[in-house]
C-alpha cells in the first residue's frame, strides 16, 4: 500500500520532503581529496546513532511521507553490522510505505555485500567513482585500490544491482577521461553522472577553486563528439539529464554551482549523530538525537521536531565560485552531512 501519511512534511515553500539521505557513519577506508582530510578525527561512538534509533528515526520518517531513503556515509558499508539496519529497512518495502531504498558507496565493501544487499530490497546503488587511471585512483582517494572497486561493481552487477556511477568533475584531474569514462559506462551499460565538486570542508588544506571544472564546460566539450538532446525527466534528485543520441546513454550533471536545482529540491539529510540539515549548503539543522533518546517510548516529541525543522527549510544554497573565491562554503566536511 501507499504511505497514507503522505504527504505530511511540507517546507514554506509548498515543496514535499519525500527523500531522506542518511549518513550512517563518519569512518570511510577512504581519504578522497574533495571529501575529507587524510588526518581525520573520527567521532566517538557513544554519539553516533546505533542502529536501533537509525531504525526509529528512519521509520519515524517514513510514517511522515518519506519515500526514498539512501544511505550514506563516509563509507556506510564499512559500519560494522549495517546490514542488520538494511535488513530492518526492507519491512517499510514490503508495507509500500517506502518505494526505494538505495545506497551511495565507495565499492570497496560490495564484493561482501552486494548480495545481501539485494535480498534487503535494494535495486539501484551508486559507486563514486572519479578516474580509471590506478595511480591517479590511488592518488584522489589517498588510500583507495582501483582494482577492489571495479571488483566490487562487478558483484554488484552480477547480484542484480543497478549501478551508477558518480564521477566528480575536477579540473586538472579527469578532463582528460571525460570520453573514457563515457565510453567504459556505455560499454557496461552503467549510468553517469558528473558532480561539481561543491565547497565542503574549506579548512584551509584543500584548493576548492583550484579543483572546480563547471559542467557547462564539460558538456561543450561532450557536444564535440556526441549529440545532446536535454531530458526532462527527473529521478527525485538533483541531476538534469542529457541523452547521448550516437550510444542511447543518459548522463546526469549536478551543478549546484552553474544552475542550482533547489527549486525542486524534496531531501533532507541526515548525520550519523542525528543532526538533520535542512540544506547541503546551510548551516542550519536540528538535533534529533537526544529528543529520540529523551523520548524512548514516545515518538511525539521527535515527530515535533523534525516538523518544526522542516518549517526552516530555506529556499536554496549560496555556493559560488564566480568571483573565484569559495563563496557559501561551509565548515563541515562531506563525510560529516553524508555523500
Amino acid at each position: 500500500m501507499s504511505n497514507a501519511l503522505a504527504p505530511r512534511l511540507i517546507d514554506p515553500f509548498a515543496r514535499a520532503i519525500t527523500y531522506l539521505r542518511v549518513s550512517v557513519t563518519d569512518r570511510c577506508d577512504f581519504r578522497c581529496v574533495y571529501c575529507m582530510s587524510e588526518n581525520m578525527t573520527f567521532l566517538p561512538k557513544k554519539e553516533l546513532l546505533t542502529l536501533e534509533e537509525l531504525d526509529r528515526m528512519c521509520s519515524t520518517f517514513i510514517g511522515l511521507g518519506v519515500e526514498k531513503l539512501r544511505i550514506t556515509g563516509g563509507e556506510p558499508l564499512v559500519r560494522r553490522g549495517i546490514m542488520t539496519f538494511f535488513d530492518a529497512m526492507s519491512r517499510h518495502l514490503d508495507s509500500g510505505a517506502l518505494k526505494e531504498l538505495t545506497v551511495t558507496t565507495n565499492g570497496s565493501q560490495l564484493d561482501r555485500f552486494a548480495t545481501d544487499l539485494y535480498a534487503a530490497g535494494v535495486r539501484r546503488i551508486n559507486v563514486s567513482l572519479d578516474t580509471l587511471d590506478a595511480a591517479k585512483f590511488e592518488r584522489v582517494t589517498r588510500w583507495g585500490k582501483l582494482d577492489k572497486v571495479l571488483s566490487g561493481i562487478d558483484a554488484a552487477r552480477k547480484a542484480g544491482l543497478r549501478v551508477k556511477i558518480n564521477t566528480v568533475a575536477l579540473k586538472g584531474f579527469n578532463e582528460d577521461e571525460l570520453f573514457s569514462l563515457t565510453d567504459w559506462c556505455a560499454r557496461e551499460d552503467m549510468d553517469l553522472t558528473f558532480i561539481e565538486v561543491m565547497p565542503m570542508g574549506d579548512l584551509g588544506n584543500e584548493d576548492r577553486v583550484g579543483q572546480y571544472w563547471a559542467l557547462d564546460d564539460l558538456r561543450a566539450q561532450l557536444a564535440t563528439q556526441f549529440t545532446l538532446t536535454d531530458l526532462t525527466e527527473r529521478t527525485g534528485g538533483p541531476a538534469r539529464y542529457i541523452r547521448l543520441e550516437e550510444t542511447g546513454q543518459k548522463i546526469g550533471l549536478i551543478t549546484p554551482l552553474t544552475h542550482n536545482f533547489c527549486e525542486s529540491c524534496n531531501r533532507v539529510r541526515m548525520t550519523c549523530t542525528g543532526e538533520l540539515y535542512m540544506c547541503l549548503g546551510q548551516e542550519d539543522n536540528a538535533s534529533l538525537r537526544d529528543i529520540l533518546r529523551a523520548s524512548p517510548e514516545d515518538d511525539a516529541p521527535l515527530i515535533a521536531a523534525i516538523e518544526a525543522a522542516i518549517l526552516r527549510k530555506p529556499k536554496g544554497h549560496d555556493f559560488d565560485y564566480s568571483r573565484q573565491k569559495a563563496d557559501g562554503q561551509v565548515s563541515r566536511h562531506m563525510s560529516h552531512t553524508g555523500g
